[in-house]
């Protein structure tokens, strides 16, 4: 999801952290799928203002809406941050442990539940809005990041959001630095979530050139998982309500898939949604079946997105009142 959209919704409505609730076991129904949730944004907001005020500029999750989330089936939460509130002024520095108290705090909630909570740089490969280029400095940021939750096997690294307009190499060079710092903190029991170059999408995952330098990262746990983003709107950016047609999902990731088989790979679609219309409702159907039909690769999905500042965001999953809580959920259960 674009920046764009971050800073609309944060300029939208106020914040609230609402109080924990009773600890629940998540309960899997039968399917295909190890990771289905959804994106929980509020951390990430207010991008420009760094380091930001908590409340006015950027907020937490709202652990009463996961554990809702929870109770209709979900069993993972992505987190999206600023890599620049963790750890500020320089890539191999120190931890802002303030920001960092209310990363823990969600992340200790999630995975209390028996969930996955997805640590997510949501930086698009960029630091003090500039591309990172220094591979070392963010493999020296993931080590810090890594050892914090090395114990953690619930925990879930998401490499970094949507890089983009950046060289193909030096994305997978990035990639590889953070698998390899992950395992040298000493993480060795967690999933990692890579992401591409070209905004990570599936539709031209092939296409764009990202695939080949992706396509060479190694992990001696095996536990790479390829996170693409996949949108059914025109230009596939997540900005409309509108869906190209009911059959686009599919269609889209048709190509994605053809490649995660021909190499092996697992693959999850780490961010998707669509308008609350009859449409786009066929066309996340039919890109989820799509999915389960071919889950010997897709290991998942998650929506874009929830968070407690989205208000009445097109895509929101907020419980109790978000637009595709209400309206798209109760057509999505068959694949939750």
């Amino acid at each position: 999801m674009r920046f764009v959209d971050l800073l609309a919704g944060a300029g939208a409505v106020s914040g609230v952290i609402a109080a924990p609730t009773t600890t629940t076991n998540v309960k899997r129904q039968a399917n295909p799928f190890t990771f289905t949730g959804v994106s929980e944004s509020g951390a990430e907001f207010g991008n420009l203002a760094l380091p930001g005020q908590l409340g006015k500029d950027y907020t937490w999750p709202d652990h009463n809406a996961i554990s809702t989330l929870i109770q209709k089936g979900f069993n993972t939460f992505r987190v999206p941050i600023m890599m620049e509130r963790l750890i500020p002024q320089t890539l191999t520095g120190t931890v802002n442990e303030t920001y960092a108290a209310g990363l823990d705090d969600i992340v200790k909630y999630i995975t209390g539940q028996g969930a996955y909570a997805v640590v997510d740089p949501h930086n698009f490969g960029r630091y003090y809005n500039n591309i990172i280029t220094d591979v070392a400095g963010f493999g020296a940021w993931w080590t810090t990041v890594a050892k914090r939750y090395a114990s953690n096997e619930k925990v879930i690294f998401d490499t970094n959001n949507e890089f983009h307009d950046e060289d193909n190499t030096l994305v997978g060079q990035l990639n590889q630095a953070a698998i390899d710092a992950i395992r040298g903190a000493g993480a060795t029991s967690q999933y990692i979530f890579v992401e591409g170059n070209s905004w990570t999408g599936a539709w031209h995952w092939t296409s764009s050139g990202t695939a080949e330098a992706m396509g060479k990262l190694t992990d001696p746990q095996n536990k790479i998982v390829y996170e693409m983003h996949q949108y059914l709107d025109s230009d596939g950016s997540g900005t409309s309500e509108a869906c190209v047609s009911t059959t686009i999902g599919a269609e889209r990731l048709a190509a994605a898939t053809a490649w995660l088989k021909a190499n092996n790979k697992k693959g999850l679609i780490g961010e998707t949604a669509g308008g609350p219309n009859a449409q786009c409702i066929a066309a996340i159907q039919g890109m989820l079946q799509h999915m389960q039909d071919n889950s010997d690769v897709w290991t998942g999905w998650l929506w874009w997105g929830a968070g407690p500042w989205w208000a009445n965001y097109m895509y929101g999953m907020e419980p109790p009142s978000g637009t595709a809580y209400t309206k798209v959920l109760p057509s999505l259960t068959a694949y939750i």
